[in-house]
């Protein structure tokens, strides 16, 4: 039984359990990128609105699917392309307005519009309908297996609320926009929102209309989120009290922590893989020194450039062991990955300058790489290490560091030319990675490629996975698409991530592969 369901065994019969409740102060290095539910498919973006918004599903520590505003969910025995899904009944959002199918309905529609950032986690979805007040059925374009792991981090609004704040479509925060949903926010979940300050300070106290009492510790009454970017401050900021608990140690510091009394450090593997991006699809590049070509176009320069890499090298120095040399976009965790897949290139910058030669880069070329400060463990050294890594096959590499909040719209917009991204797989499943990173960029799918590349026919492979029931096909289906990816050079890999919580040892508290701290399961000691 886990820690929660104790607690809650222990409140139901009555037993008080020894511990108190209390506020929270808590730091990362990057803040949430909006409080548009549905704006930005991004890891500390979910994290904060997890605390307010609510999906119908979650995940449990251990990956399963645990319920949330749905109870139950199943396919309809009459027709295998609808799922229906079953509500909890009592449910009030933070304003005291009721919670109902009709909500569902609105947010699902919501999050599978043109501006949705999520809208490839409903790509299969051609229909939803409220059957009753407390019943949801949606339609797939053919049974799809997989569609409840694809709707974890797909959070519930308030329809009425919404279209009185003008907050129906959802923001477009590629071009700038701020709207009423980014700095508002009015959920289910078991803090409500006190202030903001974007990139300061973001202040959360414990929800009292929550349907979670009784079941959840709760003994987090009040949350202060503020994101430090520097490294040593924000570990100074935990050393000394002035924070409780920080997801992003920085790696020179773990031992530190570690060894600091009344502090624990709280370590997993990350279920997200660090790689890098080629604007492969461009006839010619913005930012490098050759006119008229894309010298990232031929498979050999990006081929060159995959096995100058040394990722062992960033593993011990850059990383100081925190993380694990991969071959592959898509971490252990996934439906899909290999240990085949995951075998790492290796190092040969000879071989590396010979395929540059042949490409005709014998004399190499130069280009800017864009990188976040912000957002990834040592994602800003990561690429001073690629930098000098890919100099010693003739590529000159001019760095653009930035935060996150200017780096992934380089991305979105298509305007970046190569480029440092990180990706965690929510449904541990290949086809998130293929519909957001390897389909061709249209409507629905590829809002995340920023190669260029472009495939109908894998496209054509890609979509018909929603629809596969026959779980030996669609697995080797994927292994299909996979070899593809792989001869094609797509992305540059790096390593799997491992998380480092420290936190104070009050602070019940477990570290997960999805870097999800949830405060209503947490206990203070």
């Amino acid at each position: 039984m886990t820690r929660s369901l104790l607690l809650a065994a222990a409140l139901l019969a009555g037993v008080a359990p020894s511990v108190q409740a209390g506020p929270l102060r808590w730091a990362r290095a990057g803040d949430s990128l909006t409080l548009d539910p549905h704006a930005k498919n991004e890891g500390p973006t979910h994290t904060l609105a997890h605390q307010i918004y609510e999906p119908l599903l979650i995940r449990d520590a251990s990956g399963g699917l645990e319920p949330a505003l749905a109870t139950d969910w199943a396919p309809s025995p009459q027709d295998p392309g609808v799922w229906v899904f079953n509500l909890r009944q009592g449910v009030t959002f933070q304003d005291g307005a009721a919670f109902d199918s009709a909500d569902v309905v609105f947010s699902l529609n919501r999050a599978r519009s043109g501006r949705s950032d999520m809208k490839e986690l409903l790509a299969s979805v051609t229909g939803l309908r409220a059957t009753g007040p407390y019943q949801v059925e949606i339609v797939t374009e053919g049974p799809n297996p997989i569609l409840p792991g694809n709707l974890t981090n797909i959070f519930i609004m308030d329809e009425d609320w919404a279209r009185a704040n003008d907050a129906v479509e959802v923001q477009n925060i590629s071009a700038g926009e701020v709207s009423f949903a980014a700095t508002h926010a009015n959920g289910t979940g078991p803090y409500s929102l006190v202030s903001r300050d974007p990139d300061v300070k973001t202040v959360l106290t414990q929800n009292p209309g929550y349907w979670g009492r009784g079941t959840f510790a709760l003994q987090v009454t009040d949350i202060v989120f503020t994101p430090i970017q520097n490294p040593a401050t924000r570990v100074a900021a935990l050393l000394t009290g002035e924070v409780d608990f920080i997801q992003d140690v920085p790696v020179q510091d773990l031992n530190r922590v570690a060894a600091e009394p009344g502090l624990e450090l709280r370590s997993a593997p990350q279920n997200r893989v660090i790689f890098f991006g080629l604007n492969m699809g461009a006839p010619d590049l913005q930012s490098d020194d050759v006119e008229g070509v894309n010298p990232l176009a031929d498979a050999r320069v990006r081929q060159a450039m995959n096995i100058a890499l040394n990722r062992d090298a960033i593993r011990q120095v850059v990383m100081r062991g925190q993380s694990r040399p991969t071959g592959v976009i898509a971490p252990p965790f996934v439906n899909g990955w290999t240990a085949e897949l995951d075998r790492v290139p290796a190092t040969d910058v000879t071989r590396a300058k010979a395929l540059m030669a042949r490409a005709g880069f014998e004399d190499g070329f130069a280009i800017r790489l864009d990188c976040p400060n912000d957002r990834y463990v040592n994602d800003e050294a990561i690429c001073q290490a690629a930098v000098g890594m890919l100099a010693q096959i003739g590529i000159s590499v001019a760095l653009d560091a930035k935060p996150k909040a200017q780096h992934f719209p380089l991305i979105a917009n298509g305007t970046t030319d190569f480029y440092l991204l990180g990706w965690g797989v929510p449904t541990y499943d290949s086809e998130y990675i293929f519909n957001f990173l390897i389909h061709s960029r249209d409507d629905m799918r590829g809002s995340w490629n920023a190669t260029g590349y472009s495939n109908p026919d894998l496209d054509a492979k890609i979509e018909a996975l929603a629809s596969e029931t026959d779980m030996d096909a669609r697995n080797a289906a994927i292994a299909e698409i996979w070899q593809v990816v792989q001869a094609e050079t797509l992305y540059l890999p790096i390593h799997d991530q491992v998380l480092n919580w420290g936190a104070t040892a009050k602070l019940g508290l477990a570290a997960n592969p999805e870097d999800l701290p949830r405060f209503k399961y947490a206990t203070l000691n």
